[in-house]
């Protein structure tokens, strides 16, 4: 299960056959293709999708599904009235064939779920979404005990780190800020403190690469990741997990609900210390950023479980190694 996860960051392209469905015409996605499929969202033209030869027109859907030995049919138009192909995708459904909507196909080549043209509906009707009593308990006894670890562990860390920031720049060691939680529920995130205290004296901004709000010390810690340790007292205290979205201010989260479909979703949940979405996207600092990270969040609460966890957890410690996506 854990290589199911990992295996998605890995892949952009399926081991199966799969023809694409598209207006007018039929590709094929051969097994074991290697060429990227698309990573964004919205509409996008044939050239730019397509990794194969068009091969027919949907009249040929079955002559096409026999000659290349065709295990997985998705199904990707944007108007079906009158030009799907019923029969044809009746016939191959009972001939063991699978076949699947392009949504579900990009949700399980990418690990998100894509928000461009996405209905309620296929939200209220899809599996997933599933949060036992079970799972909520252990994900909470998890957290309570790698919290309370970490802290204890950390301390040698936390102390130099402290006395380096006084060292550094005027100012308090611990930073607090307010964040929305779950059901937007706004608490106080709690860091080793990184930039200035005149950072926002022109008001709330996203940081940013070489962000001169940033002390010499600050650009190390976060960088390390060390920034963070603080958060484990979130954690504790159960404003946060270790696993989830990201903990947004509500300054920014107001901006981005009225610009963004589906945001408030990502609060069913929540937020984390790490998360799906931190680890498959760099920093996000834009509206478009946070819209491509919205559709990692809404993967990870789908298929909330322990397991997910754990993988999100140990590609973490790759991503702290190598100092990817800090700012």
């Amino acid at each position: 299960m854990l290589g199911k996860y990992l295996k998605k960051r890995k892949t952009g392209a399926s081991r199966k056959n799969a023809v694409r469905n598209f207006p007018g015409s039929l590709t094929i996605i051969k097994r074991g293709a290697k060429a990227p499929l698309e990573r964004g969202n919205g509409t996008r033209n044939e050239s730019r999708w397509s990794i194969a030869p068009v091969l027919g027109e949907p009249g040929d859907l079955i002559k096409i599904v026999r000659d290349h030995k065709v295990d997985k049919v998705v199904v990707a138009l944007q108007e079906r009235r009158g030009t799907l192909p019923l029969r044809d995708l009746l016939d191959c459904k009972f001939n063991g064939i699978v076949v699947e909507d392009s949504p579900a196909f990009y949700e399980e080549m990418t690990g998100k779920i894509p928000v461009a043209g996405l209905y309620p509906s296929s939200l209220i009707f899809s599996s997933g979404f599933k949060k036992s009593r079970l799972l909520l308990l252990t994900k909470r006894f998890l957290d309570i005990v790698a919290s309370l670890v970490l802290l204890i562990v950390s301390l040698p860390a936390s102390v130099a780190t402290a006395i380096a920031i006084k060292l550094d720049s005027k100012g308090p060691v611990i930073f607090s800020q307010e964040r929305a939680g779950e059901r937007e529920k706004v608490f106080r995130i709690y860091k080793f403190r990184s930039m200035y205290t005149d950072a926002e004296k022109h008001g709330p901004k996203w940081a940013s690469d070489n962000d001169d709000r940033v002390t010499r010390v600050g650009r190390i810690i976060r960088k390390l990741r060390i920034d963070e340790i603080p958060q484990l007292y979130n954690i504790l205290k159960g404003d946060m997990s270790f696993v989830g979205p990201r903990p947004e201010r509500p300054y920014f989260v107001e901006q981005l609900k009225k610009q963004i479909p589906f945001y408030s979703e990502r609060f069913w949940v929540k937020p984390g210390l790490t998360g799906w979405a931190q680890i498959n996207y760099s920093y996000g600092a834009s509206v478009e950023d946070a819209l491509e990270k919205l559709q990692y969040d809404l993967y990870y609460i789908k298929h909330l479980s322990i397991t997910l966890d754990i993988a999100i957890i140990l590609q973490t410690i790759k991503v702290v190694l190598v100092g990817r996506g800090a700012r």
